[in-house]
């Protein structure tokens, strides 16, 4: 992973930072946000990656983790909760919702700081 990123980035870091970024959102959500913070950072740190690409990093593994339930341990925490209190949220409403507002904070956010 640090030799990808490493040659992402070899391709110019504002590139490399939104790409990296959007990827480690798509992973937060395949395999939760705790290991896959784990791993970018692990690889950011061999691939002695440029500020923008750490900060996209970070951007992704914190705002990627609200598209699916799957995406965080808080997320299933507060469906627990709620659930416990009679709202029913199911994956596929969370989904659509996750869909309509993180993925325009992860565009957004990532455009102010490569900007």
């Amino acid at each position: 992973l640090a030799d990808a990123l490493r040659a992402l980035t070899a391709g110019g870091a504002a590139r490399a930072a939104a790409a990296s970024g959007a990827a480690v959102a798509l992973a937060s959500n395949l395999v939760n946000n705790l290991p896959a913070g784990l791993v970018a950072s692990a690889t950011a740190g061999v691939a002695h990656s440029p500020q923008p690409v750490i900060d996209a990093l970070l951007i992704g593994v914190d705002l990627g983790p609200n598209l699916s339930v799957t995406g965080s341990l808080a997320t299933i925490l507060w469906l627990a909760a709620i659930r416990r209190e009679g709202q029913q949220v199911s994956a596929g409403k969370f989904l659509a919702i996750g869909a309509c507002v993180m993925l325009p904070a992860l565009a957004a956010a990532l455009a102010v700081r490569l900007a």
